[in-house]
């Protein structure tokens, strides 16, 4: 399958190189320093964690026309960038399938306007990393699927093979979803729990001291799968929804030393940094979704002031926001009634409640 990786950022140069290892035919696109670093350099990949470095050097690309010829064109790059080359991708006819692979809260129809329906698939990348210079830093997530699906819904012939050919990258399945729109939604949900990193000035050390940054992203994120349903849009995949039964207290504190991680430094707090442009793009994309649900999400508010660079960070420690203690008491009169069904079983069978 004769592929084009339009953008060559973190996740598009890593896709890239796992294609071109496994045989394929891969070309990447992109501009500027990056082009002049692939150029140079090749894709350098390393290991976040173990500092080992492989280098790929795959045919690159700096331009997009109407007669350029691929079986496939995924478009690898931020939301925001992306709406500013559908005209470049409109004006080729010769395309067969251009899969979107990114963070899209506004659903699939500006795409489809673009491009056509029949030629439009959607996905979610699923690897962390991010550029150090030419050098794209690479999160282990052996065990993270690549998500994919047409925009109606509909499990075609063209899906399983783009599936198949995405499965052949080393550490990387793709799997096939018919519930793509409400699923990208869902994972701006889930991303509110971590607008807090911006109240704490992207420090994860400050993160863990300052208790509010953490409840209100908890809450924001309570807040955003409400208005989300409230709009008619379902939480995807449906257990997401039992976060919200966890008491906030449980939830911060196991937070607290998880924000400390260097993978939640890399691949949480480091794209933060990065993507600050499209984390408030898709914020805004997603009040525009949701609103018509009518649903208020205050905390949400709260934090998404803070994406905005001019913003000073909350104080280091604040904890003026009290603390929901609702479920606390239902979770230990759970507990305990299981540890007491777990003891009349083993006495029935043993004699002992051990």
């Amino acid at each position: 399958m004769k592929t084009l990786i339009f953008g060559a950022g973190p996740t598009g140069s890593l896709y890239a190189a796992r294609l071109f290892e496994a045989g394929h035919d891969i070309t990447l696109l992109d501009r500027g320093q990056r082009l002049e670093d692939l150029r140079t350099h090749g894709v350098v990949l390393e290991d976040a964690f173990s500092g080992d470095r492989e280098v790929h050097h795959i045919p690159v690309n700096d331009e997009f026309d109407e007669d350029a010829d691929y079986d496939l064109v995924m478009v690898v790059m931020r939301k925001n960038q992306a709406q500013k080359i559908l005209p470049t991708l409109a004006k080729n006819r010769r395309v067969g399938t251009y899969l979107f692979l990114m963070n899209n809260a506004a659903g699939p129809d500006e795409l489809v306007d673009a491009v056509g329906k029949e030629r439009v698939m959607v996905g979610l990348p699923s690897s962390g990393a991010y550029h150090q210079g030419p050098v794209t830093k690479v999160m282990p997530a052996k065990m993270a699927p690549l998500y994919i699906g047409e925009v109606d819904g509909r499990v075609t012939d063209r899906t399983r093979a783009v599936a198949d050919f995405l499965s052949t990258m080393r550490d990387k399945k793709a799997k096939i979803r018919s519930d793509m729109d409400a699923y990208l939604v869902t994972h701006i949900s889930m991303l509110a729990a971590h607008l807090g990193v911006y109240a704490a000035g992207l420090d994860g050390e400050r993160l863990a001291k300052t208790r509010d940054a953490i409840v209100l992203g908890l809450r924001a994120q309570q807040e955003a799968m409400r208005a989300q349903r409230a709009a008619g849009i379902p939480v995807r995949p449906p257990y997401f929804r039992a976060v919200s039964l966890v008491p906030e207290a449980f939830m911060e504190a196991l937070m607290r030393p998880i924000v400390k991680t260097t993978f939640y430094q890399t691949g949480i707090i480091g794209h933060a940094r990065a993507a600050r442009d499209e984390i408030s793009h898709l914020l805004d994309e997603f009040r525009q979704r949701v609103a018509p649900g009518g649903e208020p999400m205050p905390a949400f508010e709260e934090l998404a002031a803070y994406v905005a660079e001019d913003i000073e960070p909350m104080p280091v420690g604040r904890r003026q926001v009290p603390m929901r203690w609702k479920g606390v008491v239902a979770l230990g009169v759970g507990l305990t009634s299981a540890s007491a069904l777990i003891a009349w079983r083993n006495w029935k069978k043993t004699g002992s409640v051990f």
